[in-house]
């Protein structure tokens, strides 16, 4: 499966430009001839959370709208990232799964909120897991903090996600704690694990990108650069259920003392 992870630097409080930039990086990744796409966090609004009202995305329609057109006329599946959304009077950082003929697949609202970045302040948890199949394959995906909970991507990974993907605006001044993070997870998982981080700077942060692709057995496929950039990597599912049977973790768990 050949995936391309879409580094962007985000226009602070701009959708417009935003959606213009996503579709030009999405075509562009279709042209490196990548199966599945994948996109950062908030790449909407970036973290402009005081005008939510007025930016954010209502009912996820102008986000899905773009995805699904650029799936179906592309053929690529397409792993939205997240957008900041308006449902029912309430905002989310949420995001959306559409696969190569359009359709939405799977929807996802964060389900850990960053209080450091004020999303407790303005957004609403989620509540349910992300599981979707592409190509056959069962996947996962995240949203930036819920790094941090690794029950999280095990319930994730319990769930059959073969990959978990993880879109974020993940700081510069943690950076290494993303990267440490990121390959535990892949490792206690036993699974890929497509990290998609943001460049740049919004008035409160700086973004210094270091988006991962991570294979089951902790090999690091790649690794971006602090600038805009598009990494296609291939990965080869199957070693997957290798790892998992030269170390039977899943099997291995005491489910009667945890």
């Amino acid at each position: 499966m050949r995936i391309a992870c879409v580094q962007l630097n985000i226009a602070y409080g701009n959708p417009q430009e935003n959606f213009k930039k996503v579709e030009e990086k999405i075509r562009k990744a279709a042209m490196l001839n990548a199966e599945v796409v994948v996109l950062p966090e908030m790449w909407n609004t970036a973290y402009d959370l005081d005008r939510l009202d007025e930016l954010a995305d209502v009912d996820g329609g102008q986000t899905k709208s773009l995805l699904s057109r650029l799936a179906k006329e592309l053929h690529i599946h397409i792993i939205g990232g997240s957008v900041s959304t308006k449902k029912d009077n309430q905002f989310y950082n949420t995001m959306y799964i559409v696969n190569s003929i359009g359709e939405l697949i799977s929807e996802y609202d964060k389900a850990h909120l960053f209080k450091l970045m004020d999303e407790h302040l303005y957004l609403k948890a989620g509540t349910n897991k992300n599981i979707f199949t592409l190509n056959d394959v069962k996947m996962g995906g995240v949203i930036c903090y819920d790094l941090r909970f690794p029950e999280w991507f095990r319930v994730h990974s319990l769930a059959g996600a073969k990959v978990i993907f993880v879109p974020a605006q993940w700081p510069a001044t943690r950076v290494d704690h993303w990267k440490i993070l990121l390959q535990a997870r892949a490792i206690e998982n036993q699974c890929f694990i497509v990290a998609v981080n943001r460049v740049g700077d919004d008035p409160n942060n700086s973004f210094n990108g270091n988006s991962m692709v991570i294979a089951p057995w902790g090999e690091v496929l790649w690794v971006g650069t602090d600038e805009e950039t598009i990494g296609v990597v291939d990965i080869n599912i199957d070693e997957v259920e290798e790892v998992r049977n030269r170390i039977p973790v899943f099997q291995d768990r005491r489910v009667d003392i945890y």
